[in-house]
């Protein structure tokens, strides 16, 4: 039998699939002024062959977990995607054995998936958890998403949160030319781990860090839209390197933790490959510059006499 919590969210989740298909769309005729956007209540149990009675018991979470006809019934009369039916199916039959989680180890990059990030010189490229944690990111994945923090953060406490910068973070906003876009893609994903993992305590802190710390997050996730993307492009614009419009790809790792590799790639000849070299130079250059820094300040004195317009090598 699903848990308070569980039915709250299955109810939620019909109440605004049900809001968010016109009559037209779902293949009934409209007459008149509707008060209301979406369908009726009894206008989507009609669809799905069910009495208004009992669906109405099922989106104020009064029934037992319905049958898998009904639920996919319901998936079919809201039209819903690939991704909300897997959402719907997984609010409407919890697992009765589900047990009080046990306390998970922190997540962590794999060695072995350390090696591959490192050995992708030309990609950048990052290990997510499936929070979005950053669990480690490539030089150019730390160049092109998080200049502005440390390259060791990762490996650190508070490590980096994809989802986290989106929202919280100035510099991330400004790097996503498509922000808004981003942003429900982000949420719409997060609600979707959050069915899966429902005794998660670090997904919920996040979630309810967010919520107060963002009414533009607080009002996406009141949306309850479901999506996972995997793949898709991403537009950026690098404080150094100016535009660019890249194809990012999420693989993911056949391992229990769900860890994802997440990857950045330019169309070959086209101005974001050349930004993109142009980032992977600058970044190759600091870190030389960076490691023979000291011998320069060493060889330099505060008062040295340099020509206006002269180089000091």
């Amino acid at each position: 039998m699903p848990t308070v919590r569980e039915a709250s969210e299955l109810g939620d989740f019909l109440r605004t699939r049900r809001g968010a298909i016109s009559p037209d769309a779902a293949g009934l005729t409209s007459y008149g002024t509707r008060r209301v956007p979406g369908l009726r209540r009894e206008e989507l149990a009609q669809l799905a062959g069910i009495s208004t009675a009992y669906y109405t018991r099922l989106e104020q979470g009064q029934s037992q977990a319905a049958s898998d006809s009904i639920i996919e019934s319901l998936a079919r009369a809201l039209r819903l995607s690939k991704d909300e039916r897997a959402h719907l199916f997984e609010l409407a039959r919890p697992n009765p054995t589900r047990k009080r989680a046990r306390p998970r180890k922190p997540e962590r990059a794999e060695p072995g998936v350390v090696q591959l990030l490192e050995a992708m010189t030309d990609v950048p490229a990052l290990a997510l958890g499936r929070r979005n944690d950053v669990l480690h990111w490539n030089e150019l994945g730390h160049a092109l998403l998080a200049s502005h923090l440390d390259r060791g953060a990762p490996g650190g406490p508070g490590r980096p949160n994809l989802t986290r910068m989106l929202f919280l973070d100035a510099h991330t906003r400004e790097l996503h030319r498509n922000w808004a876009e981003e942003a429900a893609t982000a949420v719409a994903s997060l609600r979707y781990v959050a069915a899966h993992h429902p005794d998660d305590p670090a997904l919920a802190a996040l979630i309810g860090e967010l919520s107060l710390g963002s009414q533009e997050f607080a009002g996406l996730w009141a949306r309850h839209q479901v999506r996972l993307c995997s793949s898709g492009t991403r537009l950026l614009h690098h404080p150094l390197v100016g535009d660019l419009d890249l194809s990012f790809e999420v693989l993911h790792l056949p391992d229990a933790a769900g860890t994802r590799i997440l990857t950045h790639t330019a169309a070959p000849g086209s101005a974001s490959a050349e930004a993109l070299a142009l980032l992977r130079h600058s970044t190759r250059v600091a870190d030389l510059n960076e490691a023979v820094m000291p011998v320069e300040h060493q060889s330099l004195r505060p008062d040295a006499d340099v020509a206006p317009g002269r180089s000091l090598s």
